[in-house]
């Protein structure tokens, strides 16, 4: 199991009390030996995919006892002991957490002179709980409010007029690059008639192929059958490509007859679509963005 980035400030303080210079990576790796880590734990990715779990958590735990001038920074990714760090390091021997770091002096200066200065008041974070880094943090919160606006997503498409419903399928699979221009795939939806095709869609923009399309806003759960007279629909107009989308979702049984049928077919689901409503931004706008920063430290390497 990965420890948090708490846990690892005691261990890292253990490897520098040698009083010699020690880089990140080599930390990492006596670190991931130490907690007997698996491959597949060591290549765990934060959810944004940036950076893995565990080294980001290495990092952050040497950053907070760099801020506590427990550890100095001797040049870039090398780092050295303090006196202080030593004196912990005998006064707590097993572990320390954010809660001890706020008692330490060079902690609270460096707290107090990066806290910017206004009159808003912000809500206070207890940091001293944090499992997770402060970028885990961000990311856990961020995956919740997409979460829920995936669920408003899908419920406000339960109750859109069927053929609204059609035109948010035209505009989205536009957006993903298919149909050409928004004129050329309206003229497509719900011309073909045949039971179990609402509509067809160039799969690019010269049209040398096309997708045939069901869109249905359904409430109940679509099996096998429903996909069974999407699939003879399609073998009559001798169609290769199919997309099923559905506010909806599909039984087990329903997706692995999808999965053997010759005829290449796309299964969406309510949550799939959703998904792709947020990544496309359609239906939904931004509210905040936020940037999140590190040091260039590129930039303070002398020649």
């Amino acid at each position: 199991m990965i420890p948090d980035f708490q846990s690892l400030m005691i261990p890292i303080l253990k490897i520098a009390n040698d009083n010699k210079e020690h880089n990140t990576n080599e930390v990492y790796n006596i670190l991931s030996l130490k907690y007997g880590l698996t491959e597949v734990e060591l290549n765990e990715y934060v959810p944004s995919g940036q950076q893995r779990v565990f080294f980001n958590r290495v990092s952050w735990a040497k950053s907070y006892l760099k801020m506590a001038s427990l550890i100095i920074h001797t040049k870039r990714s090398h780092f050295k002991i303090t006196e202080s760090g030593k004196e912990i390091l005998k006064k707590y021997p097993d572990s320390i957490n954010l809660k001890v770091l706020k008692q330490i002096p060079q902690f609270q200066e460096y707290r107090n002179e990066n806290q910017p200065e206004t009159n808003i008041n912000l809500p206070q974070v207890k940091e001293d709980i944090l499992l997770g880094t402060p970028e885990e943090e961000i990311e856990i919160g961020y995956q919740k409010i997409r979460k829920s606006l995936e669920q408003e997503l899908v419920s406000k498409l339960k109750t859109v007029d069927p053929y609204f419903f059609e035109k948010i399928v035209v505009e989205l699979l536009v957006k993903m690059g298919y149909g050409g221009s928004i004129q050329d795939a309206g003229k497509a939806i719900g011309k073909s008639g045949d039971e179990g095709i609402d509509g067809i869609i160039k799969e690019d923009k010269l049209g040398l192929d096309v997708i045939y399309i069901q869109a249905k806003r359904w409430d109940g759960v679509i099996g096998r059958p429903e996909i069974q007279k999407f699939v003879g629909a399609l073998a009559g107009q001798k169609a290769k490509k199919g997309v099923f989308i559905t506010t909806s979702h599909f039984t087990q049984d329903a997706k692995q007859y999808a999965l053997q049928m010759d005829t290449k077919i796309v299964l969406m689901d309510g949550k799939d679509l959703a998904q792709y409503m947020i990544d496309y931004n359609l239906g939904v706008s931004i509210q905040n963005i936020y940037e999140i920063k590190k040091i260039d430290t590129d930039y303070f390497e002398e020649d």
